[in-house]
Parts: C-alpha cells; sequence; structure tokens
C-alpha cells in the first residue's frame, strides 16, 4: 500500500503518492523518538526535582499531589479531543504544532511564581501532552508499511525507556547549571530544535493520511461516540486502564520521593536507582512483546497468550509492599524494575486486546476512551498519595493498592471478555504505544 509521496520538481504532485525513501523513514523515525522523550522529559522534571521546588515553594506533600492531579485531570479530558485533532491537523503539521504546545507549556513553568500560575502551567502540559500517544501511532502508520509498524512501536518504546533512563542523571545537572525554573526553560527550548529538524526532513514530503491508515478519529466510522459506550468490552479496558494506569503514575510520580524518604537518596545514587527502574520497564515492554509474538507464532490462541502475559504480569507486580521490608536501595531498586517491567506486560497486552477486539472503525475511540479512563486513575492516586503521605500513613496503603491493582484489571477483563478472539476487520495486529 502506498502510504507516503514526494513533491516532484517543479511542484508537480503525483496522482499516487510513492512510497518513503527508507532512510527518510528511518529519519523521521528518530525524530519522532526525540519528540517523545521531549515528551517525557517535560514531565519527569517536577518529580525529580520535588524535593528542590518544595523547599523553594514551601509545598509539602499534600500540595504536589494536588499539582500531579491536575495534570492527569486535564491529560484525561483532552484525549477525549486530542486523536480527532491529530487526524484533522495531519501528520506533518500534528507533529509541528504538537510539540510547540507541549515545549510552550513547558517551559512557561519556570517563570511561574504563583500558586495558580503553576496550576495552570500543569493544565497546559496535561492537556498539550495528551497529543504524544495519537501522533505517534498517526505517524508510525504513515511512515511505515504494514508490516514494520510492530517493530517501529517496539523499537519507539525501547527508545523512549532509554530517554527515562538518562533523565534521572539528566535533569538534576541541568538543575545544578540553570536551576529548577531553568531546566523547564531548557526542555521548552529543546522542542525548538526537534520542530526545525522535523520541519527540515519533510521538505518536499506529502503524506497520506487517508482513511485507509489506522485512525485515531472519533468519527471515523460514521456512528455516533457515545456507541461505544453501550458495549461490555469498552468497560473492561477502560476499567482495567483505571486500575493499572493509577499504579503506573503512583510509580511515575512518587518513586523518587519513595528513595528520598526511604533511604535518603540523592544526586547520583537517587538517578542510579531510577535508572535501573526505568530500564526495567523499557525492557519488560521490548521482551513482552516479542513473548507474545512468539507464542502466537507457535500457534498458541489468541486468549491464550494475553491472559497469560497479563495474569503473570499482574503476579509480578503483586510482592511490591515487600519493598518496604527490604534495607538495601540497590536490591529495592531492581526490584522495583521488576515490578515495572510487570505494568509493561499488563499495558502491551491491554492495548492488544483492543486491537483484537475491536473493529478498526472504533479502535480510535476505544483507545481514546481507555486513555482518559486511565488518566482518571492517574489524577486520582496522585491526590490520594499526597494526602496519604501527608496525613504521615507512609506508602504501605499505596503499595497495597498497587499489589491489587492488576489483579482487579484482569479479574475485569476475564468478567467482561470470558474469550479474547480476533473480530473481522480488528483494528490490526500491531501493538499500540504504551500509556
Amino acid at each position: 500500500m502506498s502510504e507516503v509521496g514526494t513533491v516532484q520538481p517543479g511542484g508537480h504532485v503525483p496522482a499516487a503518492p510513492s512510497p518513503l525513501a527508507p532512510r527518510l523513514r528511518w529519519v523521521l523515525f528518530g525524530i519522532l523518538c526525540l519528540a517523545g522523550i521531549s515528551n517525557a522529559l517535560d514531565r519527569q522534571i517536577i518529580s525529580l526535582l520535588k524535593t528542590e521546588m518544595s523547599a523553594d515553594l514551601g509545598w509539602n506533600d499534600a500540595d504536589y499531589g494536588r499539582l500531579a492531579a491536575y495534570f492527569q485531570f486535564a491529560a484525561a479530558a483532552a484525549f477525549l479531543v486530542t486523536g480527532w485533532l491529530v487526524d484533522k491537523l495531519g501528520v506533518k503539521w500534528g507533529n509541528v504544532i504538537g510539540v510547540a504546545a507541549w515545549s510552550i507549556a513547558a517551559a512557561a513553568h519556570g517563570w511561574a511564581t504563583a500558586a495558580w500560575h503553576f496550576v495552570a502551567c500543569r493544565i497546559g502540559l496535561g492537556a498539550t501532552e495528551a497529543m504524544g500517544t495519537p501522533l505517534t501511532i498517526k505517524t508510525v502508520a504513515a511512515i511505515f508499511p504494514a508490516n514494520e509498524r510492530s517493530l517501529a512501536i517496539g523499537l519507539q518504546t525501547l527508545i523512549a525507556a532509554v530517554g527515562l533512563v538518562s533523565m534521572p542523571f539528566l535533569i538534576p545537572w541541568m538543575a545544578g547549571l540553570v536551576g529548577w525554573r531553568g531546566a523547564f526553560i531548557v526542555a521548552g527550548a529543546s522542542g525548538i530544535v526537534i520542530i526545525a529538524l522535523w520541519l527540515l526532513a519533510t521538505r518536499g514530503v506529502r503524506f497520506d493520511d487517508g482513511a485507509e491508515l489506522p485512525r485515531i478519529d472519533f468519527a471515523d466510522d460514521g456512528q455516533p461516540y457515545g456507541a461505544i459506550l453501550a458495549e461490555r468490552r469498552t468497560w473492561a479496558i477502560a476499567i482495567a486502564k483505571l486500575l493499572s494506569d493509577a499504579t503506573w503514575w503512583l510509580f511515575l510520580y512518587w518513586l523518587p520521593d519513595f528513595y528520598r524518604r526511604e533511604f535518603g537518596l540523592s544526586g547520583s545514587s537517587l538517578a542510579a536507582a531510577m535508572a535501573i527502574a526505568y530500564f526495567g520497564s523499557g525492557g519488560g515492554a521490548f521482551l513482552w512483546g516479542w513473548l507474545s509474538t512468539r507464542l502466537l507464532e507457535r500457534g498458541w490462541s489468541v486468549d491464550k497468550v494475553r491472559k497469560r502475559v497479563m495474569l503473570i504480569s499482574a503476579l509480578i507486580v503483586t510482592p511490591v509492599p515487600l519493598v518496604l521490608n527490604v534495607d538495601s536501595f540497590v536490591v529495592v531498586a531492581f526490584m522495583m524494575a521488576i515490578v515495572l517491567a510487570g505494568h509493561q506486560g499488563f499495558s502491551l497486552s491491554l492495548f492488544s486486546v483492543i486491537t483484537d477486539v475491536v473493529p478498526r472503525g472504533k479502535v480510535g475511540r476505544v483507545t481514546a476512551f481507555g486513555a482518559f479512563a486511565g488518566n482518571l486513575g492517574g489524577a486520582a492516586i496522585a491526590w490520594i498519595a499526597g494526602i496519604v503521605l501527608t496525613a504521615g500513613y507512609g506508602y504501605l496503603p499505596l503499595f497495597l493498592f498497587a499489589a491489587s491493582s492488576y489483579l482487579l484489571a484482569f479479574a475485569c477483563i476475564s468478567l467482561l471478555i470470558p474469550r479474547i478472539e480476533r473480530v473481522e476487520g480488528a483494528g490490526g495486529k500491531s501493538p499500540l504505544p504504551l500509556h
């Protein structure tokens, strides 16, 4: 299937697009990965520099939890429209506007002084960064032929994990040079570089954003959005996302604070502990994706592969409260890496279930609604964590929830989708990006 074409010398546009040259395809993919790292960088600054920012601004844990919740609420609401917006803008200008929007929102934190300034910045960042997932899906679908999309998505997840591994070292180093305000401004400025690279690389490239490509579009089958809410599988996925993503966001926002609080880590030791955790997350995504593909190739049923991987992943997360009884932060760091690998196995399988059981015309809306529910879960746990920690209850109640959340999500999937089977015209075999 022809997907991408170029403008011929003299401005003539061919009637049918020609395939994108492999070298340019991977250049564009590399810039897309940089945009993904920029997206994650913006949201990691506040968690990794929480201590410095709290000391400067007089925050307590409840204040920090509320800011995290505002971010997640904004992202949740935005997911209901960002897919439609990305489809309207197209691949080329969607990436430009998306990166520009979240970069401006990130840089604005550097000039925030009053409490409402930070609230506005977090809401703006959450809403704009919600463009990242549909942009990734649509761009990969536009620049890669169908049989290469799984590889591209897996590689993009792995590269994103490498970016996460570097952040515990990069962000404190930036803050040491320019302060926490400067770190936000530098993060925002990096988006300008990414946009320049993207515009340079896409000069003369015409993207075919036609209906034959997998789309994130809330009207892609001509039915009203509410039609998906009458389907059991939609609610199975949404509830499972709410439960499992709540734990993911708990770790993403509060894991650095946990290491500081329990082990007194800072500087390079904190960076190393966080890097180990993120490496486990990325490695887990790649491993579970590879294993699922291999089992399907060997003749295992879709139902067996998806549910076995989800159950094993859920059981891997279950022992997380035990880290509170371990004295060595090195051991805890590796335990948390395994826990995050378990999350990725569950998340990958859950997104794959969408492509298995949802007709292509509804994949965009079901995915977006699942992301909406997942971000609501993230907002709730961020807010609750701040309250629990401020009250002096520590991390035990939060980790007990984390231990049970994936088993509850698995039970929901098993109850509402008793047998996972690929339906005719399903969304495709390529796994979607995590989160």
